[in-house]
């Protein structure tokens, strides 16, 4: 089952990472990226990992050592637990970057490289979109994203 739950965690955010890079000027994208909950499928998956193993867990994050982290990422179960909160998070920066870039005015050809950097390598892609914003203002005719709620 491990392994299912593994290939499923990418599949969950594949079509919303293809919305943001290939069809970012579609009407029905931004509908679809401004709800938070397009990373809800990652969180179950990951949920699933890791609540039944939550024992083995809670003292590896609590108090972290690199040999505690290392047997717990060693495993399948948590090799697994540990892309699925790579692929939920990932998915919640680009969705951030995706949503602000729509805000700045940032053209979609430059925020598709960097919307890659970020599956790819999610933290050097958010810092790439942190020195890509700084080059555009937000433009006062863009209105300001509403809150967001759950539900």
């Amino acid at each position: 089952m491990t392994g299912e739950l593994f290939t499923l965690t990418f599949a969950v955010a594949a079509p919303f990472w293809a919305l943001m890079i290939l069809l970012p000027h579609w009407s029905r994208t931004a509908r679809i990226i401004r709800s938070p909950l397009i990373v809800l499928p990652g969180l179950v998956l990951y949920a699933t990992l890791v609540l039944p193993a939550f024992g083995e867990v809670l003292p590896a994050v609590m108090s972290p050592t690199l040999d505690g982290v290392r047997g717990l990422l060693g495993t399948a179960d948590g090799a697994a637990a540990a892309w699925a909160h790579m692929i939920a998070f990932d998915l919640f920066v680009g969705r951030w970057a995706w949503l602000d870039s729509r805000e700045r005015g940032v053209p979609a050809l430059i925020m598709a490289p960097v919307l890659m950097l970020t599956i790819l390598f999610g933290p050097l892609g958010l810092a790439a979109y942190l020195a890509v914003r700084t080059r555009w203002a937000r433009t006062a005719a863009a209105p300001a994203v509403e809150p967001q709620r759950l539900g």
